[in-house]
């Protein structure tokens, strides 16, 4: 027979190594055609981060994303930007890129506002031109600007570090382990088969708190990559020891999900704005993984009635589950 149950699980996550100092940093030039370059340690392994780094600094300056060139985790070129874990670099390295840009653009207002008449604070940087915010028809090509910092002998150069401010826990287990937190919540729907102990996930629907998403594409892909790990983390994956060897060392008998195995995941972005991060950004790596598992344990629950607490759920420990509850009746 084929039962179907719907479950919830529910989390929050420090975002950032817990209870330690974790800085970044970062460096930006402008140059004369108003392209930028930026330096920045963040290692880019998969999850976007050059593209939210140059993303943030692009904004931050006021020219387009195309004009910024990243050159990342290169230790003999870039500054400290830890380690892409923890749910991170959006947070931190995305600060640090932001406290450089800004360093950076100080010269570059002050001279739009000579060239444009006015007072610096007047002077909006955007979209590649500069324009007084009191008379939009007053503007300027970023070009022109970064010329006029040649002929004063200035040039646009930043740099930016960023440390949460978090503290180890003391005797008493109070402190500050993290900045900013994310929230979370997944529901599970899934498919039983009592007879075989099968198990299938059908849908997923996770939303996530990310503070604000600077690429919601990257930011739905991290959320539906994140919830198929932990299908897999529920369903499959499972390491076999044998006197401290693993028997399994490869995904031939270390089974993970593939594309093929992906349920309909239904991302939901939540933008509650963070004043710690940067344009109010938090993280979604590890978050968009956690909750998945509880919520399929609960969603079995609700099919079946039996309560798990070791995973995987593999079809011959649900089927001796079934069977055994069956004896009990």
């Amino acid at each position: 027979m084929i039962v179907k149950g719907k479950g919830v699980g529910c989390m929050w996550y420090g975002v950032g190594n817990t209870g330690l100092p974790n800085p970044a940093g970062a460096f930006i030039e402008v140059h004369n055609d108003g392209t930028a370059t930026l330096l920045a340690g963040c290692a880019d392994i998969g999850q976007g981060s050059d593209t939210v780094l140059a993303q943030i600094a692009a904004e931050t300056l006021g020219i387009t994303y195309d004009k910024v060139y990243i050159r990342s985790a290169d230790t003999g070129a870039t500054p400290e930007g830890g380690a892409s874990s923890a749910s991170r670099q959006t947070y931190i390295s995305g600060n640090a890129t932001y406290f450089a840009a800004l360093e950076a653009k100080e010269n570059i207002v002050a001279v739009a506002a000579e060239m444009l008449e006015c007072e610096a604070e007047d002077v909006i940087l955007s979209e590649n031109t500069a324009y007084n915010i009191n008379d939009s028809d007053n503007k300027i090509d970023y070009k022109e600007v970064m010329l006029g910092l040649k002929a004063r002998g200035l040039l646009a150069l930043g740099k930016g570090q960023f440390n949460p401010n978090a503290s180890a826990l003391g005797e008493n287990m109070q402190g500050i382990p993290y900045a900013t937190y994310a929230f979370a919540t997944h529901i599970a729907e899934v498919e039983v088969n009592t007879e075989t102990g099968e198990l299938s996930v059908l849908k997923l629907v996770a939303a996530h708190d990310v503070g604000t998403a600077i690429h919601k594409q990257n930011v739905e892909a991290q959320i539906e990559g994140g919830a198929l790990m932990g299908m897999g983390f529920a369903l499959s994956e499972k390491v076999e020891l044998n006197n401290g060897y693993i028997k399994n060392p490869d995904f031939n008998n270390y089974i993970i999900p593939s594309a093929q195995d992906m349920p309909e995941i239904y991302p939901i972005i939540v933008e509650d704005y963070s004043n710690e991060g940067p344009y109010g950004a938090k993280g979604v790596g590890e978050p968009s993984l956690i909750p998945a598992a509880p919520a399929i344990l609960n969603a079995v629950y609700d099919a079946i009635g039996i309560r798990f607490t070791e995973l995987p759920l593999t079809a011959d420990v649900v089927l001796a589950a079934i069977k055994a509850k069956e004896k009990q009746a």
